[in-house]
């Protein structure tokens, strides 16, 4: 089974450097309106949810979580 990819937005900034390993090597953007989104695939739904988990524990409140699908290129 291929892993989906997800994209997790949390309200304020997160720095990087810092959280980049914690959050598994997922990507970490910096909105321009104070969000961060976190993003990159995810195996299953109990991966899933145990990066909600850690989002809860860091008490962020969750912006949103949007299921990203992948383009195909038909030849």
């Amino acid at each position: 089974m291929s892993a989906t990819h997800y994209s997790i937005t949390v309200e304020g900034h997160l720095d990087r450097s810092h959280w980049a390993h914690w959050f598994g090597g997922m990507n970490i953007e910096l909105t321009d309106e104070g969000n961060t989104t976190i993003s990159g695939p995810i195996t299953d739904q109990s991966e899933l949810h145990g990066l909600l988990a850690k989002i809860r524990d860091l008490g962020l409140p969750l912006v949103a979580v949007q299921r990203v699908q992948k383009k195909t290129h038909s030849r």
